[in-house]
Formats: C-alpha cells, sequence, structure tokens
C-alpha cells in the first residue's frame, strides 16, 4: 500500500500537494501508527505560505510532511513499548535538544538551546501520511471513548499548558482566579473556554462574529459571548485572558480589563505592539505571558480534561472534513468553520 503524504517544500508557498513518501523505518521509532485524523490549523498555514519562522528556503530546501494534530491506529508495537495493535494514540510534536537543562529533565517545551525539533514543523517530518513511526515516549494513549477526537489533544495541551502557568502566576495575587476572557473563538479559543469551564471558570468570549456555529458553541458550554469589546468595559474585571485570536490590536484592550494581579496569556502567537500594552499592567500588577508547544504533563491533562467535555459539543468543533488527496482545500477557510480535519 502506498504511503501518502501531505506536504510542502520549506520556504516555498504554492508547493503543498499529496505525494508518496517511503514507508518509515524502525530508525524512526519501534512503534508502527496509521493515520487516522489529522488536524490542519494555523501554524500549517503559515507553513504553506513560507512564513512560518522554522521555513527553510533556496531551491534545494526538502519537503517537509506536514500534520502536527493527530490520532492513529497503532499497526506494530514491541511487547515491551506499553502499546499494542488496534490501540489509538497521538504524537508528542517536540523532540528534545541534547544541549540544555531544560530537555534534560523533560521539560522540552522550554528548551533553552533552540536545537529542538517539532514533528511536522520543525526539522522533522509530521504526522500528516499514511504510516508514521515514533518511540514509545512520544506516543499518548487515546481512550476509545475519545475515538477520533484524539486529533484534539495536541491543540487541548497547549490550552492545558497555558491554564496551568496562569493559576501558577496568578498564585501570587491576594485571589484565586474565578473570571476568564478568551479572545478569539477559533479552535484554540473554544478549547480555551471548554478547559475554562472545567476548571469552574466563569467565561466570556469575544469574536468577531455576530451569529453562526461560533455563538452558539460557547452558550452551548455555559460561557457568555459577546462580539464588542466596549460591552466589557464596564463590567467586573477579568482574573485571568487569554489571547487566542492572534490579533495583535487585542491585546492591549483585552489586558486592560484585568483586575489585580491579573495575568494575561499569549497563546495564538500574534505579534504584540509593546505600545498597545496599558499603563494598568504595572498599576494593577497585573502580567503578561507567552506560551507555546507544550510538555508531557499537558498531553495526558489534555487527554482528561477532554474525556470530561461533552462529547457532543467536541464533535461540532471538527466542521469540516476533506480527504488526503485533496487536502489542500483544508486551506481555505470559512470564517463559519472552526476545525478543519484531514482524513485518511
Amino acid at each position: 500500500m502506498t504511503n501518502l503524504a501531505m506536504s510542502v517544500v520549506r520556504g516555498r508557498r504554492d508547493t503543498a500537494a499529496t505525494h508518496a513518501v517511503p514507508e518509515p523505518g524502525p530508525g524512526e521509532g519501534s512503534v508502527l501508527v496509521r493515520t487516522l485524523l489529522v488536524g490542519v490549523c494555523g501554524t500549517d498555514l503559515h507553513l504553506v505560505g513560507g512564513t512560518h519562522r522554522a521555513s527553510a528556503s533556496g531551491p534545494d530546501a526538502p519537503r517537509l510532511v506536514l500534520g502536527h494534530e493527530a490520532v492513529g491506529l497503532v499497526v506494530e508495537a514491541p511487547p515491551t513499548s506499553g502499546f499494542a495493535p488496534g490501540q489509538l494514540v497521538t504524537g508528542i510534536v517536540r523532540r528534545p535538544c541534547a544541549e540544555c537543562a531544560a530537555c534534560a529533565r523533560g521539560d522540552w517545551d522550554f528548551c533553552t538551546s533552540g536545537a529542538y525539533t517539532e514533528r511536522g514543523i520543525k526539522g522533522a517530518d509530521g504526522f500528516g501520511r499514511t504510516r508514521w513511526r515514533s518511540e514509545p515516549a512520544y506516543l499518548v494513549p487515546v481512550p476509545d471513548r475519545l475515538g477520533e477526537l484524539g486529533v484534539l489533544v495536541e491543540p487541548m495541551s497547549v490550552v492545558c499548558k497555558a491554564l496551568e502557568t496562569a493559576f501558577y502566576v496568578a498564585r501570587r495575587g491576594p485571589s484565586t482566579p474565578a473570571r476568564l476572557l478568551v479572545t478569539g473563538a477559533g479552535p484554540i479559543g473554544l478549547l480555551a473556554a471548554a478547559a475554562g469551564r472545567d476548571a469552574g471558570l466563569d467565561v466570556t468570549v469575544l469574536d468577531r462574529m455576530r451569529t453562526g456555529v461560533k455563538p452558539d458553541l460557547v452558550t452551548t458550554l455555559g460561557a457568555a459571548y459577546t462580539d464588542d469589546l466596549g460591552t466589557l468595559a464596564d463590567g467586573p474585571r477579568f482574573d485571568l485572558a487569554f489571547e487566542c485570536s492572534g490579533a495583535a490590536g487585542l491585546i492591549g484592550p483585552a489586558t486592560a480589563l484585568l483586575g489585580q494581579a491579573g495575568v494575561m496569556m499569549l497563546i495564538a502567537g500574534g505579534a504584540a505592539d509593546p505600545g498597545s500594552v496599558p499603563p494598568m499592567l504595572l498599576r494593577a500588577n497585573a502580567a503578561l505571558v507567552g506560551t507555546v508547544n507544550a510538555g508531557r504533563r499537558h498531553y495526558a491533562q489534555a487527554v482528561d480534561t477532554l474525556l470530561r467535555v461533552d462529547r457532543s459539543w467536541l464533535c461540532r468543533l471538527l466542521t469540516r472534513r476533506v480527504p488526503l488527496t485533496s487536502w489542500q482545500s483544508a486551506l481555505d477557510r470559512d470564517d463559519d468553520e472552526v476545525k478543519v480535519v484531514v482524513e485518511f
């Protein structure tokens, strides 16, 4: 059976294609996995557009197999691996460097050398191929009850790390966080809203859509939704804010809505304009914290959190499915879509 992959030429636009790749060899890992679904996100859009920070350039730039949000079935696994054929798994994206203390202690998401690799992003082919291999240490079991929704484990791991970090920073203040503002109702924003509700927070989501699936998904969670930032100015302050839209212009206004010792987490990667951060960041002892990637414990937290969220709600996040042979169509987004996935 041909091993097909979704790939691009690093650093070059208009090179997205489906092509045959060699079968993964034992050197890539002892566990063989057959892909079921791969999610497409903003990072993939940047890689396809040649604008991602990890993109190479030049005429001899190699193709990169995309796909860092995946769920698949184990095909082969050694008895000592802890995995068995037929088991659902997802892969951890980042691999540690061999240079820094953070990676040596297992905190590769805090790598200080920059010499890490990331499957489907930086220095290593991803999971967007019919079959791939991994070492057992970089696989996460997906319970059968979660099923194909295991494709959401990687993005939820990013949210779980952000939530863990936000609560850690907030402990320096006088009270436990109770109110969360989420800017952006894309996949990360909606998963952040779900995780916030799961953590017992009063959640408000801000997005530009006035009608459609996104407002409905938010209200179904029991969270509040608004498309008007101004309506929040006269209300109670927020203890936490998660920037999930990637819109740099929202960082300052959202930070201004924080209360005393509030914490703003930058998740979506939008470039912050230093001049847009309000003076209250200082006056209110507020904190502005960036976060990227996730550690193994955050993947485990993601699985547990997803299991507690209503399954029918999670299913609604997968708003469009496209076949591998035309996966490029997943790059064309509609404003009312949430998560587009490629079916293998």
